[in-house]
């Protein structure tokens, strides 16, 4: 039996990439405003890398958003985010489109490509 000596395998990766979760307004910006020690917006990308910031949504689109895009906060750009829709609607477009997210990035080739964490937010 072959022995695999783990101090051998050390991966780097440029961007530690999360999903986090929770109903729309549960406070998952503020969180990640903490995280990455800031109280600036986070710049949004759509998948191709374009700049498409909050400040082109209007209120009623805020949650209406894509789960690929990602987050980064200039302050700490080693994060990446992604943001689900809500569940709260119960439309089961939403939940797939998240489990298929969830699945995609899951078997992606690249380690940098992958989710690293799954974070929920549920407000008290």
């Amino acid at each position: 039996m072959a022995t695999i000596n783990i101090q051998d395998r050390t991966f780097t990766i440029e961007h530690f990439r999360v999903l986090i979760m929770g109903r729309a307004n549960a406070g998952k910006t503020t969180i990640l405003q903490k995280v990455c020690n800031t109280t600036d917006d986070p710049e949004i990308y759509d998948t191709k890398g374009n700049k498409a910031g909050m400040h082109t949504l209007t209120d009623a689109q805020r949650g209406d958003h894509d789960i690929a895009h990602e987050m980064i906060f200039k302050s700490n750009p080693c994060f990446i985010f992604h943001d689900s829709c809500g569940f709260e609607a119960g439309s089961e477009k939403e939940f797939e489109s998240m489990k298929n997210f969830i699945t995609e990035r899951g078997n992606a080739k690249e380690l940098e490509d992958r989710i690293h964490a799954i974070w929920q937010v549920t407000p008290f």
